[in-house]
């Protein structure tokens, strides 16, 4: 019995801007149901991966395959319709709207008959609750709140109901927890392992701090002048093999000179 395709899998992916290289020759695989911690320093094209991942960026070279068939993602609603969804440090939610609106923003649900309609508020506060129950974030009191009136934490978990119950199967969580404090850490970080649980959900988690990546992830990738140069299970590692392997660059490039870009 073959082994099911990854859920997204990039081959020798390159990036240029003009003569700064940003990505050099990356090779990466997502398994399905699988969360992979992508760590690495500012600078070493985290985001610019993450960018062409869900279609905002073309590469300059590469390949792509997404549930094992290549892709050539055109655009960031292509992205989405294949499933894949990314959930930014700055969450692209609207503060002064209410949390059921912000769960519908751009897809709402709307009532009526011939040319007179109206948004149909009341199904969208009802889906919006059962959303955020399902995925553990019962606590939050009301969905008619506005998203200005919740703490970080809350409107990171807005952010990844919203993509989850959008149809996405595969997300990038680029920096999650920047800025967190250690209560509202632990709300994402549960949130993400309610969420691999399921299996029916594949995550890519880019994250500053190994010790969240270690707690949540499988796999870990270190991505180094654009390229990933570490590929390793985490229960086969540690924080520390992963803090020595980035000290050692340092060490023996010091006073080398910088070519990529985040």
């Amino acid at each position: 019995m073959n082994a099911a395709p990854d859920a997204i899998r990039a081959e020798h992916v390159a990036k240029r801007y003009g003569a700064v290289v940003a990505l050099r020759d990356v090779s990466m695989h997502l398994k399905r149901g699988e969360v992979l911690g992508l760590v690495g320093d500012n600078g070493a094209g985290k985001s610019t991966l993450i960018k062409i991942l869900t279609g905002y960026l073309r590469p300059d070279g590469g390949s792509i395959f997404v549930h094992g068939e290549e892709v050539h993602l055109r655009s960031v609603d292509h992205a989405r319709s294949l499933g894949i969804d990314t959930v930014y440090q700055d969450l692209a939610l609207v503060p002064g709207l209410s949390v059921y609106h912000n769960m519908f923003l751009k897809r709402e649900l709307v009532r009526g008959f011939g040319p007179l309609h109206w948004l149909d508020n009341r199904e969208m506060r009802k889906r919006s609750r059962r959303y955020l129950d399902d995925i553990g974030i019962g606590t939050l009191r009301s969905v008619e709140s506005e998203v200005a009136l919740l703490s970080g934490g809350q409107r990171q978990a807005i952010a990844l109901a919203r993509s989850t119950h959008s149809g996405a199967n595969i997300l990038l969580l680029d920096e999650p927890l920047a800025a967190m404090g250690a209560r509202e850490g632990t709300l994402i970080l549960d949130l993400i392992r309610e969420l691999k649980e399921r299996r029916d959900v594949s995550m890519i988690l880019i994250a500053h701090n190994y010790i969240h990546v270690f707690e949540v992830a499988d796999r870990v990738n270190l991505l180094r002048n654009g390229e990933v140069v570490f590929d390793k299970p985490t229960a086969e590692s540690s924080v520390d093999e992963l803090t020595e392997i980035v000290a050692s660059e340092y060490r023996v490039g010091a006073g080398g000179s910088r070519t990529s870009q985040n």
